[in-house]
């Protein structure tokens, strides 16, 4: 990966002056949701203008005019994305935090941070290396459950050995170079030998993200349980029921635990309750809303059936939570 230096990431990479417009207290074209629901925290979209010919990726260094510059700005600001964004380390250590958990990453780590996942970038480490982000829908369904590129059970934080490393930065090598070069062919063809080349990069983060989760990286086309995880991402704040997926779906309820269970170790209830909890967790850490409207955002009419819920599954009140954060 080639090495670049600056304190945040570059100016191309996902719609710069926007972020930056945020920096200086003005909205920009950020994305705040109504007030009460579960996107009261700022999400910061993908805007493929400020990339290289329009296209759904952006490649470039980690540099001071990045989109998350800014200093004690927006980088100390904790906010969403609805993109892709892998970060390529060639120094470090670099302190982020991502959905509760501070991760220190260093030359040769990579931290891969998902759509909808909530994080904050550190306003005293430098960041040095390479930015990529991805809009969610570039690559082909298949590409996409093959990569594993929406398993949040997976670390954000990798770290690749000398041989993997090695291969990572030639194929980043490639793709940047791919991603440049508007100039030998037509659009049509430039953006798929873009998705060819950004494939076979994503495919080898995948094997070593698969390796970190003590797990198989291997195609899920059209899966049970993937099917499932989408839905209730989707759905997740207004439907818990594990009997409602299941018949959206078209699965017997029975079959949808085995393909769960299977892939996750949970029940399908787990595995919606704890999606329930990250979405409490984080708009009781990072917003101001009342207990009460958390729970609505949540998918709980009664504030009271809320904290109840949330000190099953926490061992703390809502209250008790916000306090220790």
């Amino acid at each position: 990966m080639t090495e670049q230096t600056g304190a945040h990431t570059s100016a191309r990479m996902g719609g710069a002056e926007h972020i930056r417009d945020a920096s200086d207290g003005t909205a920009g074209h950020t994305r705040d949701a109504p007030e009460g629901t579960a996107e009261h925290i700022r999400t910061y979209p993908f805007d493929p203008s400020a990339s290289v010919s329009g296209v759904g990726i952006q490649v470039g260094p980690m540099g001071t005019d990045g989109p998350w510059a800014g200093g004690v700005g927006l980088s100390r600001r904790v906010h969403r994305i609805d993109f892709h964004v892998l970060l390529f380390f060639r120094a470090g250590p670099v302190r982020h935090m991502v959905d509760f958990t501070e991760y220190e990453a260093g030359a040769g780590d990579i931290l891969w941070i998902r759509p909808g996942q909530v994080h904050s970038f550190s306003a005293t480490d430098s960041y040095v290396g390479t930015a990529l982000t991805m809009q969610p829908g570039f690559l082909p369904r298949a590409i996409v459950e093959a990569t594993g590129l929406y398993r949040y059970d997976r670390p954000p934080l990798l770290h690749p050995d000398e041989a993997q490393l090695a291969a990572l930065e030639a194929s980043l090598t490639q793709l940047q170079r791919e991603y440049l070069d508007t100039a030998t062919l037509p659009l049509s063809l430039h953006t798929s030998v873009l998705r060819h080349s950004l494939t076979a990069f994503m495919l080898r983060v995948a094997h070593v993200s698969a390796r970190a989760a003590a797990d198989e990286c291997s195609p899920l086309p059209d899966s049970a349980f993937s099917r499932f995880r989408a839905a209730v991402e989707q759905g997740f704040t207004t439907n818990h029921s594990v009997s409602a997926y299941a018949d959206e779906l078209g699965y017997s309820r029975r079959t949808l635990v085995r393909a769960v269970r299977a892939a996750t170790g949970q029940t399908p209830k787990d595995f919606i309750d704890r999606r329930v909890i990250l979405e409490a967790k984080r708009l009781l850490a990072h917003t101001d809303l009342p207990a009460g409207r958390i729970g609505a955002a949540v998918g709980f009419a009664d504030s009271a059936n809320f904290s109840k819920f949330f000190q099953q599954r926490t061992g703390v009140t809502p209250a008790g939570f916000r306090a220790a954060q």
